[in-house]
């Protein structure tokens, strides 16, 4: 076997779906183009590329969501601030998983976490004058910097992957000691290397958000599924690292999509420090005429423009899905857990056909396995690679559009099922025996 598409075909799909450049292609351009060729030539893709949920949606939530339209929800408009009954479950929720005290009040449910990185970069961009850019600790989500583009915000970004532990500490103050920046942003386990700062780094980055006033977002999309520890008992001990033991400049942003494969309902919970909703900002009132108090502009004057609110029946599912978890009726890590099994399988046949794991370590530890990994290979660009493995019915995305200054690609195992891992074998042999064959004429 050899490769699974011409190149002309390839070609001619991106040039029919106007993709300008294939090699940093977005997580779109690539869905588009890979489900373009199936459809063409009816054989099948290995799908890397998007990062959706690739197990149920979880019943206790579709079952809630059908009783509360039953009882009549969908004829009112939900509060901007959210039902009371997710406000609660999603502060018991961070108490029983995290350890960390947030009031109802400070939990506000969003439009999946997407909302919540927006309404979030709008409010921290706009709380004092001169302050009004966002760092990005990366690789990272793409689409957060397209949301600073639309409000028209700055930013500036690194690389972590030279910065581990120590190290950190001059990176950060390197652009906090400015006085420029307004909030930090990152993802933990983190999107798309899947590397987890550790306890250490989290310290290093609340010590400097006190410091120099910064909002730290922390996005939890993959919460607690860095299972090289057990963190899935309620209420008890180990429980996963995050900044919020080290500042109160903070907001925790939890989605539904992933925890409990819920991504289609789009529900998720901002979850901001007390002491951070409480602060008066003057900037925030002279702009809204209001309060001035973050967590009411950020409710009333800015999310409720962007959404109105949340979709009232979603808000019962996720309430209902938290209290079972904290409750103890539902161990949602039992079924994430699926996606470490396929990662180590995948790993495991990329790297016995001349692949490596990019991002391989943390700093006391190998690298876990979970919902991403990312691979190279030997003498091509993140670019050339994603093209290259579209060849052989295999899509990714680039590195390089995640803000990462590593060469390879992005893979996600949520879409591969049992019966496409032969598939995927025969693949990547083929790939590396023509690519290896090349490197060695060469």
């Amino acid at each position: 076997m050899s490769k699974v598409f011409d190149e002309n075909i390839v070609q001619q799909v991106v040039d029919e779906l106007h993709v300008a450049d294939l090699e940093n292609a977005t997580i779109g351009d690539v869905l588009l183009v890979a489900q373009r060729l199936q459809e063409k030539t009816g054989i099948p893709f290995i799908r890397m590329d998007q990062g959706s949920p690739g197990l149920p949606a979880n019943k206790i939530g579709i079952e809630a969501e059908k009783k509360a339209l039953e009882a009549g929800v969908g004829s009112q408009y939900p509060a901007a601030a959210g039902v009371p009954e997710v406000k609660e479950q999603a502060s018991r929720f961070v108490k029983a998983f995290i350890d960390v005290d947030i009031t109802p009040r400070s939990c506000i449910p969003t439009v999946g976490s997407v909302a919540s990185s927006y309404g979030a970069f709008i409010a921290c961009t706009q709380c004092t004058p001169g302050k009004d850019k966002v760092l990005f600790i990366d690789p990272g989500f793409p689409i957060q910097k397209s949301q600073l583009r639309v409000i028209g915000a700055k930013w500036e970004q690194f690389d972590i992957y030279q910065f581990r532990g120590e190290k950190l500490r001059d990176k950060l103050e390197e652009y906090m000691k400015t006085g420029e920046i307004a909030a930090i942003v990152y993802s933990n386990p983190n999107n798309p290397a899947w590397i987890c700062l550790e306890d250490s780094e989290l310290q290093i980055i609340g010590e400097l958000a006190t410091r120099y006033d910064v909002v730290v977002l922390e996005d939890l999309a993959y919460f607690l599924m860095d299972f090289r520890t057990d963190f899935r008992t309620p209420w008890q001990p180990p429980y996963p690292p995050t900044v919020a033991r080290y500042t109160d400049n903070y907001i925790l942003m939890l989605s539904s999509s992933k925890i409990f494969s819920y991504a289609g309902q789009r529900m998720a919970v901002m979850c901001v420090s007390d002491k951070l909703y409480e602060r008066h900002f003057p900037a925030l009132a002279e702009r809204y005429q209001d309060s001035g108090i973050f967590g009411q502009t950020l409710v009333a004057s800015i999310l409720y423009m962007i959404t109105s609110g949340c979709t009232a029946t979603t808000q019962y599912a996720y309430a209902e899905m938290m209290r079972a978890s904290v409750d103890g009726e539902l161990d949602f890590c039992a079924d994430t857990q699926e996606y470490a099994r396929r990662a180590e399988k995948m790993k495991e046949i990329f790297c016995a056909n001349g692949f490596h794991v990019v991002y391989d370590r943390d700093v006391t530890q190998k690298v876990g396995d979970g919902f991403f990994f990312t691979i190279g290979y030997p003498g091509l660009s993140g670019g050339a690679l994603l093209r290259q493995l579209l060849y052989y019915g295999i899509s990714s995305i680039a590195l390089g559009t995640t803000g990462s200054l590593q060469e390879g690609v992005r893979a996600c195992t949520s879409r591969m099922t049992e019966d496409m891992f032969p598939l995927l074998e025969e693949r990547a042999k083929a790939f590396h025996a023509d690519h290896n064959q090349s490197q060695n004429i060469k």
